[in-house]
């Protein structure tokens, strides 16, 4: 087949999966194998070509990231239900003081909070960002907003364990250890610059409150008598007095949870994260070791990703244990593996179409092009990335499908497919907006109008996705 109808062919697949998801609310799991069949059928690659592709790009990557995954949003899971992240934001404000907290936070998200999920971390977090926007000033709300969307989005694509750097890692050979060193040197610079650069626009008169902040009025439930709060989590629960042996059951509960909640306060913050913190330690001591060409067997095999991450997962079970008992690190699992499913399947399918692309030879196609040429697919990975973005709105599926269509020209390049990936996970933080569920959280919970939360959100992400990719550039040249 030509060089162009495989091309066009591409395109269409690739056209279609977009149109599929936002004009026809397709699922995006089923969109993207549709793709991937379309894709090999049109390319000549045949039916039975076609199917097994499909399922070996999916078995692949599976193999490559499922357990990573799954291990780490476990143990974001369960510190959710100790209650570390709360701590984390009380620990940063008392450190940092209010003028510095958006920094603050948005650099401890983006670099060592990516385990939790991010739609759990907003929940957590940004109730707790809105209390402090006051401390920070009268554009508290929009700096804090701004560094919240910055750090959550960052994180997820560029660093360890975030589900989506741990994706493109996979899909693109990437040993995590490098994903981990290289992640970390592009994120601080990222998030730094674009927070400071929404605070200057912010404090510059970009921000109008009357405009872009909700402004509530606080109500009384009408059935008060018959609530009750529920330790300080900020949620109610009916009055354990409320009625017979229900009453005494929950009555005998809340005691258990508020005696839990007391121990998880009392027990030193850096116990609740150290097998987090030991896990990416030894996760880059790992890839420092191979830099250096150092063989242990010992320290070769504790600071491989999986093992790594294991130890983080069994040490955060057991302090989950110690601080909120069996019960609740039971509920967070449950919690974690019902989060992780959906994950895991789109992560393999968006490595199915990438098979599927590498198989039609669309690599050595582009290879013809982008000969000793590394600019030019590292922009292109983050075009393609931020077009997708914008149109599906996953960050997800942006960066793992425009990941995959170049990942085959790498060897031919001799470009570091460490690159590839930071330019992937780039490009799809560009725009997000009124298709992402993250918008719409921010939206409410930091108490934005829609027009507040398209500069906090949007502008504040896109601003770092054109950061990042003007830093993974210069980094072409070292690598």
């Amino acid at each position: 087949m030509s060089d162009v109808a495989i091309l066009i062919n591409t395109t269409v697949a690739v056209a279609a999966v977009v149109l599929m998801i936002v004009r026809f609310k397709f699922n995006p799991v089923v969109s993207l194998v549709v793709g991937s069949a379309y894709l090999g059928l049109t390319t000549g690659l045949g039916t039975a070509e076609t199917v097994e592709v499909i399922s070996t790009g999916f078995g692949d990557i599976m193999a490559e990231v499922g357990l990573l995954i799954a291990f780490g949003v476990l143990m974001g899971a369960m510190l959710k239900e100790m209650g570390a992240i709360q701590r984390l934001v009380g620990t940063l404000l008392r450190v940092f003081g209010p003028k510095r907290m958006p920094y603050a936070l948005s650099l401890t998200i983006a670099t060592l909070l990516q385990s939790i999920f991010l739609d759990v971390l907003l929940v957590i977090s940004a109730p707790l960002a809105r209390n402090l926007a006051p401390k920070v000033g009268r554009v508290g709300t929009a700096r804090m907003a701004t560094a919240l969307a910055i750090g959550l989005e960052c994180g997820i694509v560029l660093m360890v364990p975030g589900v989506g750097a741990l994706a493109l890692a996979g899909l693109l050979g990437v040993p995590l250890g490098k994903m981990l060193i290289f992640g970390l040197i592009l994120v601080i610079p990222t998030v730094a610059i674009s927070v400071a650069i929404m605070s200057f626009l912010f404090t510059r008169g970009w921000w109008n409150p009357e405009k872009d902040e909700e402004h509530f009025h606080q109500t009384v439930v009408d059935d008060e008598e018959d609530q009750w709060t529920d330790g300080g989590s900020g949620g109610t629960t009916p009055r354990p007095d409320a009625g017979g042996g229900v009453a005494q059951a929950q009555r005998a509960a809340t005691v258990t949870e508020v005696t839990a909640g007391r121990a998880a306060h009392d027990r030193p913050l850096i116990l609740l994260l150290a097998p987090l913190l030991v896990s990416l330690l030894l996760i880059a001591t790992g890839a420092i070791l191979d830099i250096a060409e150092i063989s242990n067997p010992v320290v070769s095999f504790v600071s491989e990703p999986l093992i790594a991450l294991l130890i983080g997962l069994i040490g955060t079970s057991f302090v989950g244990r110690l601080t909120v008992g069996q019960h609740r690190v039971q509920k967070a699992i449950a919690s974690g593996f019902s989060e992780s499913g959906q994950i895991l399947i789109l992560t393999g399918v968006g490595g199915s179409l990438a098979a599927t692309i590498a198989a039609a030879g669309l690599g050595d196609i582009l290879g013809k092009y982008f000969t000793a040429n590394h600019a030019a697919p590292l922009l292109m990975v983050w075009v393609i990335a931020a077009v997708l973005h914008v149109a599906v709105g996953s960050v997800t599926i942006s960066a793992i499908t425009a990941a995959g269509v170049l990942a085959p020209i790498a060897p031919t390049l001799g470009l570091d497919p460490v690159l590839i990936a930071l330019a992937a996970g780039a490009g799809s933080l560009f725009a997000v907006h009124v298709t992402s569920n993250t918008f719409w959280l921010l939206q409410s919970l930091m108490g934005q109008t829609t027009r507040g939360t398209l500069k906090t959100c949007s502008v504040g992400v896109s601003v770092a996705s054109v950061v990042a990719i003007l830093l993974v550039l210069p980094m072409s040249l070292v690598l």
